[in-house]
């Protein structure tokens, strides 16, 4: 995420220096709304663009590398992660300005709706006049032309802020506003948002003053005029209004006279620049292509069934690249395990096995973005026959005692735990110890238990004669 947010505000920087260095102070005012409007959806789109680059596969056996002392298996054992404060922090950070910022858009929303609802109105033309009581800046917001009612009767607004205002509303310039009010909230701590709101609000401002000047009005009387219009005012923040500040740059620009010659130029300096921010911004994957022929050879980690089943079996996968998902399942194993102390582990089968299933299947770039593969030894070996106390392998077998007789005064639920126990041990699921050489030459042992969940309960205590008083007297 962070690495997009980077993208996209340098995407945009580029295209804001390109508008303000070539766009901003000419005269082409229609190519320029679109240009603004384009760089911003540009900026958003460009940094999630993916190239895609098929190359031919290679063969890659998966291992799994040793480890460390004390190693224990466990099939039962639920996984824990630690908790990443700095990621909850920024992500809580985020949330708070996405709300307040919302908050804000929805009033101000609602602010407008509510001027338009319960104040008089009149339709002149596509137009609608909301005449109010209020001192105010005329203003628009889509169709809607807000005026100071006094003002509006007694006929004191001429007609050049009435074309300037119609302008705004015949071409849609409240649809500018709102997109931009929208990605300010979700980019609401990105500074370039508020400078590119800026120069499309300024933007509108040089339209409507342009179709004001086409209708024959001369430019020095215009500016007499908006400079007696213009105020500091606090209009709406969603609505297109004369405003002061703005006033000395929009005089500069309506004296500007920018050649065919000019805006063809500056049009095609625009393919280069989209192209620059494609390569720059943009990512490109490698794909290994899928061959039914090559194959990996996997080195098997087995649950403890399969263990006194099967020895040194490897099992084949077609090589492909992992998904999204298994690549975050991957990572979340793995920095799991990376992060336990080495001098003691527990470690179920099942993740083990999950893990090596997915590793094998990642691409090379894949691999080298995710977690590193933890430090495992072999899978144990599977119990020795009966009589045979000693192997290669297998230098030291523990037999655990076998589970005791239900009690007769257990419950129900007591019960059914000491049957899953008996019947885990009449099926040889029971935990030992073998010696295992780690990577520096180390005789270690590696502990495998079964599941926590199976062991059986502990024995009720004995009955006394005094319980057995209070069951007669119950009676």
């Amino acid at each position: 995420m962070l690495i997009y947010l980077l993208k996209f505000s340098a995407c945009l920087a580029i295209f804001m220096v390109f508008y303000k260095l070539l766009l901003e102070r000419e005269n082409m005012h229609h190519f320029k709304r679109y240009y603004l409007l384009a760089a911003l959806l540009l900026s958003i789109s460009v940094p999630l663009v993916t190239f895609i680059q098929y190359v031919e596969p290679m063969a890659v056996e998966s291992t799994i590398p040793y480890s460390q002392d004390g190693i224990v298996y466990s099939e039962g054992e639920e996984l824990r992660t630690a908790t990443n404060y700095t990621s909850l922090i920024i992500c809580s950070l985020y949330g708070l300005g996405v709300f307040v910022f919302g908050l804000k858009f929805s009033l101000n929303l609602l602010k407008i709706l509510k001027r338009i609802k319960q104040n008089p109105k009149l339709k002149n033309q596509s137009f609608i006049y909301v005449l109010l009581s209020d001192l105010i800046t005329p203003h628009t917001f889509f169709d809607y032309i807000f005026l100071n009612k006094q003002t509006y009767e007694s006929q004191k607004i001429p007609q050049e802020v009435f074309i300037h205002e119609q302008t705004h509303a015949e071409q849609k310039h409240s649809f500018d506003v709102l997109l931009i009010e929208l990605l300010q909230i979700v980019f609401w701590f990105n500074p370039l948002i508020y400078c590119i709101k800026k120069d499309i609000k300024l933007n509108h401002e040089f339209l409507a003053d342009q179709a004001v000047l086409k209708n024959g009005i001369q430019s020095s009387a215009y500016q007499n005029l908006l400079l007696t219009f213009s105020s500091n005012v606090g209009e709406p923040k969603l609505a297109n209004a004369i405003n002061y500040s703005s006033i000395k740059k929009r005089f500069t620009v309506m004296n500007t006279h920018t050649s065919k010659q000019k805006i063809w130029l500056r049009s095609f300096l625009l393919l280069p620049l989209v192209a620059l921010t494609l390569y720059g911004f943009s990512e490109t994957k490698t794909i290994e292509k899928r061959i039914d022929d090559d194959i990996i050879k996997l080195e098997p980690i087995l649950s403890t069934k399969e263990i006194n089943a099967v020895n040194d079996t490897q099992v084949k996968v077609i090589q492909e690249k992992a998904t999204a998902e298994e690549v975050a399942e991957y990572n979340k194993l793995a920095n799991y395990y990376n992060s336990q102390f080495k001098d003691q582990q527990l470690i179920k089968l099942s993740d083990l096995k999950r893990l090596n299933v997915i590793y094998a299947k990642m691409s090379k770039d894949q691999k080298a973005n995710a977690e590193p593969f933890p430090n495992f030894p072999p899978p144990p070996p599977p119990p020795l026959p009966a009589g045979l106390k000693e192997s290669p392998q297998v230098v030291q077998m523990h037999d655990l005692p076998p589970p005791p007789p239900i009690p007769a005064n257990a419950t129900e639920q007591q019960k059914k735990k000491y049957q899953i126990a008996i019947d885990n041990y009449n099926s040889q699921k029971q935990g030992y110890i073998y010696k295992h050489k780690n990577k520096d030459g180390k005789i270690v042992d590696v502990i495998v238990v079964p599941d926590p969940n199976e062991m059986p309960p502990p024995p009720p205590p004995p009955r006394s004669p005094l319980d057995h008083v209070k069951e007669m007297a119950k009676k």
